[in-house]
């Protein structure tokens, strides 16, 4: 993966840019004034991101892997130390698909229903290859979608999910967050994530 140059990221007008942030050449970003990334965070080939009106809040040590796809006028939000495994899609807007509107967006808005709602992945939430994420959806702190997945409802700190639709499976360990405190003792750092968004 070739990754953007710092310079170059610093004059693309992000809200916000961390430190040692690495994007790939191959990713395409869009509404890029509503994108905040924080330290250490990565985004992969031929990645899209499609920030609309909430923006696009990304904390530090934030994975997105190749072919994912982020869009829509709600906000989306990966905390700190989340990750989205390769093909994931995170939708914050979607049409009405009962045929009461017209659908897509050559169709002006007056005759579409859309409806937009935030999507929020806690600390250290995993969503596995291929899964999608449908808006107004929370994924908990620890919170981990396997593969092939379609989130439509809230996930539950430290829980597995799996399915079409997603279902609880089993309890996730949370020895990862000692694991967190030793990390973070090691950078001499402790502080908060700098991700300027509301928490």
């Amino acid at each position: 993966m070739g990754s953007l140059p710092e310079s170059q990221l610093r004059q693309m007008g992000f809200r916000h840019l961390g430190s040692n942030v690495k994007i790939s050449e191959c990713a395409s970003l869009h509404g890029v004034a509503r994108i905040s990334i924080g330290d250490e965070s990565r985004i992969d080939d031929f990645c899209v991101l499609s920030a609309g009106e909430g923006g696009i809040s990304i904390g530090r040590h934030v994975h997105i892997a190749s072919h994912c796809i982020l869009v829509g006028q709600g906000a989306i939000v990966l905390e700190d130390f989340s990750g989205l495994s390769s093909r994931c899609a995170i939708y914050s807007s979607t049409d009405d698909y009962s045929g009461k509107s017209m659908t897509n967006p050559t169709v002006p808005d007056e005759f579409r229903d859309v409806t937009h709602a935030p999507v929020r992945l806690g600390r250290h939430a995993l969503v596995g290859s291929g899964t999608t994420i449908l808006p107004g959806v929370t994924l908990g702190e620890g919170a981990a979608v396997w593969a092939m997945s379609l989130v439509r409802g809230d996930c539950e700190p430290f829980q597995s999910y799996f399915g079409v639709p997603a279902k609880r499976m089993t309890r996730r360990s949370r020895d990862l967050l000692e694991l967190e405190q030793r990390l973070e003792e090691r950078r001499g750092s402790g502080s908060p994530s700098d991700d300027p968004s509301p928490r």
